[in-house]
């Protein structure tokens, strides 16, 4: 017979983690899979820091997301005990005329953000580090900063577990079916099977494969992480002197990078953004190749002058992207006690929070106060889907 719960979360990355979490403090009966250990390194939420900034390119419809995500790190933190979020300040340097630039902009302007604009001598005089090109301006916000997605992840775990829900980890899902309307959900394991009045689903990369019958096109991109030593040591990247950073070029190719987080010896880390090949999660190719190191040294020497300095290490993780590249985040279109969480498309970790509390409204109330209309899947669905019934 079936292990039964309140609500069943598929996936404890950073989305599933905070889901877990937020729905645990409602007093809901919480069973969290995952089928690798706590804070792993084989999805999208590691690799030791991931950008925050407010200002959103993309769309400002995130902007209000964005502001409750602050909340919700700092309250986090000091729920926790866990060093989750570091202010730094954030640039994002590029044309005046590029889309990124123009973008974030208007975003702040639309919703009353704080933010200053450097030109070239500004950046260089502000920021040393950095050796814009004369063209190159710069949007400032000071408070964008510096998420931690592991320690991010072991608190949203730690505090899921003291109110009460059942972790499993190294525990694979095969698969999920869910009855009509009103009815049951259940998820079978390498281990057992368990139900539920209502699932999440939260599975990251493994999207295309545990969320094949929702109809949306998710890829999965291998992408990679750099740290180098800086000539002259870590000292003008301290997070203090150094903010992060995005860097788009005329062409549009763009990077981002951070302060040095992790000491005296711990580098600088940087990557390219949206600069992957097609891959599958289960054979990501997890190899670092010379070609792509020099590739990130050659593009970095110009800009940063005491970067590459000294390779350190890299690390591969993956991006599961949707067509229009925003998040997939409601109740499933054919299955209504099934929340699904997924194409987060490379940018969706500074949301973790926030994601956590809509999962938590979406599967105990069936919506959300939160403006999420532009996450339907319905807007990118290729297909019918496949109707599963028990």
């Amino acid at each position: 017979m079936a292990t039964s719960y309140d609500v069943i979360v598929v996936g404890l990355g950073g989305m599933g983690s905070a889901a877990a979490c937020h729905l645990a403090a409602r007093g809901q009966r919480v069973l969290g899979l995952e089928r690798f250990r706590p804070a792993h390194d084989l999805g999208s939420s590691h690799g030791g820091s991931r950008i925050y900034r407010q200002a959103y390119f993309e769309d400002p419809a995130y902007v209000p997301l964005l502001l409750r995500a602050r909340e919700l790190w700092e309250k986090l933190a000091a729920d926790s005990g866990y060093e989750v979020f570091t202010e730094t300040g954030g640039l994002l340097i590029g044309r005046e005329d590029s889309a990124a630039f123009a973008g974030t902009l208007s975003s702040a302007h639309q919703w009353g953000l704080e933010h200053e604009v450097l030109d070239a001598a500004d950046i260089r005089r502000r920021f040393p580090t950095f050796n814009p090109a004369a063209q190159d301006v710069a949007f400032y916000e000071r408070k964008a900063g510096v998420a931690r997605p592991e320690a991010t992840v072991m608190a949203h775990l730690g505090l899921a577990r003291a109110n009460g829900a059942d972790l499993h980890f190294a525990e694979m899902v095969l698969g999920w079916e869910a009855d009509g309307p009103g009815g049951k959900a259940w998820v079978v394991t390498d281990r057992g099977a368990y139900t539920a009045d209502r699932l999440v689903i939260a599975p990251g990369a493994w999207a295309p494969k545990l969320l094949s019958d929702l109809g949306v096109r998710v890829t999965v991109e291998r992408q990679v992480m750099y740290w180098f030593q800086p000539d002259g040591g870590t000292g003008p990247f301290a997070h203090d002197r150094h903010p992060v950073y995005i860097w788009e070029d005329p062409d549009g190719t763009q990077i981002y990078g951070f302060p040095a987080l992790d000491g005296a010896d711990g580098g600088a880390k940087v990557a390219f953004f949206r600069k992957g090949v097609p891959s599958d999660p289960d054979t990501l190719d997890r190899e670092i190749h010379p070609e792509e190191i020099a590739a990130m040294a050659g593009h970095l020497r110009p800009r940063i002058p005491t970067l590459p300095g000294r390779f350190l290490k890299a690390a591969a993780c993956m991006y599961a992207n949707t067509p229009d590249e925003h998040f997939v985040l409601a109740r499933h279109p054919e299955h209504p006690q099934v929340t699904v969480a997924c194409g987060f498309s490379g940018h969706g970790f500074k949301f973790v929070p926030v994601i956590g509390e809509i999962i938590a409204d979406l599967a105990t109330e069936g919506t959300t106060g939160h403006p999420i209309a532009l996450f339907d899947p319905r807007r990118v669905r290729v297909r019918p889907p496949l109707k599963v019934t028990r």
